[in-house]
């Protein structure tokens, strides 16, 4: 009898849900009769090295022994673009199938899983382009590009959030190369890139906001001050991406004065809310997915 082929198994659901430990979950299920697994990262900020704290990063010792890839590849100076992601995340599938493995891809950053799963390709950059929308931002503000979007591609103006500077700067340059809308989200019907099983992890909504209020806690208990000062030798302020991020803005702005330790632990928490209330509706789009709640074995079925 011939073995089975490897497969693609993406474990997907809201920040603080557990899908690390349901990741690990079925990846010592398959290693136990014979079918090695390896790790995919897709949590987009969890690329990024030396942010640890900040993005419940699973610490190397905590990884039994599972090869993980796609951890720690950028410098926080580096931008963290989606399409590089998507080229770089499916050779690495092809690699761990091509070597007899399973693949189990893993994160809470919708669109970098998607990409992944789903067959779309990406609007390409200017860099021209791109400059003058980033000084545009510079000089005045999210609000002016929001603005501009929403008279030009009103559907995709919806789907982004008016101060998400770096989207807006996105959807802008794709409009000025001749598209007519930047999208902005996944298509309604998506083909896949290849056969895949999906895990989602959830929780009920109250259960989701205390463990995630308490994990705000923690990280700042557990050093995330002295991880985002030892990053700004390192360049964090300057990164486009990282500088960003939910948490390390939020800590920067408590080393330089801006907000006080509660005010930054607050905002840090209402942003972590609504960045996990986005998850929980990209997620719930996807077809045939099998959901299970946080903290619950994974089901038999899904490692059959």
């Amino acid at each position: 009898m011939s073995e089975p082929p490897p497969r693609l198994v993406a474990v997907v659901g809201a920040t603080g849900t557990g899908k690390s430990a349901a990741s690990l979950q079925i990846a010592q299920t398959l290693a136990a009769r014979g079918e090695p697994a390896e790790i995919v990262n897709a949590d987009a900020m969890q690329l990024y090295r030396g942010m640890d704290i900040g993005t419940a990063k699973l610490p190397l010792a905590d990884r039994r022994g599972v090869p993980h890839h796609l951890l720690d590849v950028l410098e926080v100076t580096e931008d963290a673009a989606v399409a590089r992601y998507q080229s770089e995340a499916r050779a690495t599938i092809d690699g761990i199938q091509g070597r007899g493995a399973h693949a189990i891809l893993v994160g809470g950053s919708g669109l970098y899983v998607s990409s992944v799963l789903f067959d779309f390709a990406f609007p390409p950059r200017d860099p021209r382009i791109r400059a003058e929308l980033e000084a545009e931002l510079e000089a005045h503000g999210p609000q002016a590009l929001y603005a501009r979007l929403r008279a030009a591609d009103p559907a995709a103006s919806a789907r982004i959030d008016a101060r998400n500077g770096r989207r807006l700067v996105r959807a802008l340059e794709v409009l000025a190369q001749g598209a007519t809308t930047h999208g902005a989200a996944l298509p309604e019907a998506p083909a896949a890139w290849r056969p895949a099983t999906v895990l989602g992890i959830h929780d009920d909504r109250a259960s989701l906001v205390s463990r995630l209020d308490a994990r705000v806690e923690a990280m700042w208990a557990g050093g995330l001050l002295d991880e985002v000062e030892q990053l700004r030798d390192r360049g964090l302020e300057s990164g486009p991406t990282a500088s960003r991020a939910i948490g390390y803005a939020q800590a920067l702005a408590q080393l330089t004065g801006v907000l006080s330790r509660a005010e930054a632990i607050a905002q840090t928490q209402a942003l972590t809310r609504r960045y996990a209330r986005r998850q929980v509706s990209w997620f719930r789009r996807y077809d045939g997915v099998q959901w299970v709640r946080s903290g619950e074995p994974v089901p038999a079925d899904l490692t059959a």
